[in-house]
């Protein structure tokens, strides 16, 4: 069975800067993308930052300049570290990988149980 878990959240005061960090286990043959998405209370879940494995990156506008994500393929490891952050950036953050694994035809998506993140004086 597949597993992503993540780790590094927490509170942090604004300007202040976290890392989460996640790991697939289970039985992978192949990881495509990897990215980190976060939901707020009341909003839809969106894409924070998405590395594919030939190191493509995407990260969404608000995100631009303050996010850096980053990728261990060996170790089937994604992280994303946060800096710069306020108030807005407050959510629940979640792991996903496009991932190809025993009992599976083909890629298919896996979620982490997610971690929150609250920024806040």
């Amino acid at each position: 069975q597949v597993q992503l878990v993540e780790s590094g959240g927490g509170l942090v005061q604004p300007g202040g800067s976290l890392r989460l960090s996640c790991t697939a286990s289970g039985t992978i043959f192949d990881i495509n993308a990897m990215g980190w998405y976060r939901q707020a209370p009341g909003k839809r879940r969106g894409m924070v930052a998405i590395i594919t494995n030939n190191g493509t990156i995407n990260y969404a506008d608000t995100v631009m300049g303050r996010f850096t994500i980053s990728r261990e393929n060996r170790k089937r490891t994604v992280h994303l570290q946060m800096n710069s952050l306020n108030p807005v950036d407050t959510a629940a953050y979640y792991c996903n990988a496009t991932l190809w694994s025993r009992g599976s035809r083909t890629y298919a998506d896996c979620w982490g149980q997610g971690t929150q993140v609250t920024v806040s004086s």
